[in-house]
């Protein structure tokens, strides 16, 4: 599946409901409405300011599940005999992001709106009564993670270089997606956290672009 068909599936179903969220209720009870938590309430002032769009539910949804698998590959970093310089960057990317996916959670749910697990399998879709996990754009598929988790040393440091590369490259992407959508990118949470997500990513590209050259001619990184 090409990433422009996925992300058109994904926001056809982002409309129609179809994301498996966390949404809570009392099952078979007649729910009332809670008054709302400070934090809900500071939410719908916000967006009374600055509504959001389904493309920043989109975002935020989806970049939970592009995180989560970077978290996985950083972790693998001190047991896969990473180098200090690759121990560095995962600890960096590792302590930035799971920030980040705390920020996205709340966002949403203080909206009121299902909340994904930080699952490192994509974002969990029921298309035709089935349930199916869709990787938001630079994700890795199931063999380039398994490739990486066999890697040990030197390779594992060039593998990991290499995806990641991959992974941040497709952050950047989803960032441009949403800015370049019609009125997403205003609410003030959304437009912080995807500016900081463009720029710290495509500077981690250049900063690991420049380790792998290093890596590959054999010199020394730290």
């Amino acid at each position: 599946m090409t990433a422009r068909r996925a992300r058109g599936i994904f926001t056809t179903l982002m409309g129609a409901g179809a994301i498996v969220g966390c949404a809570s209720g009392t099952p078979g009870g007649i729910q009332t409405a809670p008054l709302p938590a400070p934090a809900v309430a500071q939410a719908r002032a916000d967006s009374a300011r600055h509504p959001y769009t389904e493309a920043d539910i989109q975002f935020m949804s989806g970049m939970i599940g592009h995180h989560a698998q970077a978290i996985v590959m950083a972790r693998w970093a001190p047991t896969h005999d990473a180098g200090p310089a690759i121990r560095r960057l995962a600890d960096r990317i590792i302590n930035a992001q799971q920030d980040e996916i705390g920020t996205m959670q709340r966002w949403l749910g203080d909206r009121l709106l299902p909340v994904p697990e930080a699952r490192p399998t994509g974002m969990r879709m029921i298309m035709n009564g089935v349930e199916h996990d869709m990787l938001m754009p630079g994700m890795l598929t199931e063999p380039q993670m398994k490739q990486l988790d066999k890697a040990r040393g030197a390779e594992f440091d060039r593998l990991f270089l290499t995806f990641m590369i991959q992974h941040h490259r497709g952050a950047v992407s989803m960032v441009k997606e949403l800015f370049d959508s019609y009125g997403a990118g205003l609410d003030e949470t959304v437009f912080k956290f995807a500016s900081d997500v463009n720029v710290d990513q495509s500077t981690e590209i250049v900063r690991m672009e420049k380790m792998l050259v290093s890596l590959t001619l054999g010199v020394d990184t730290q």
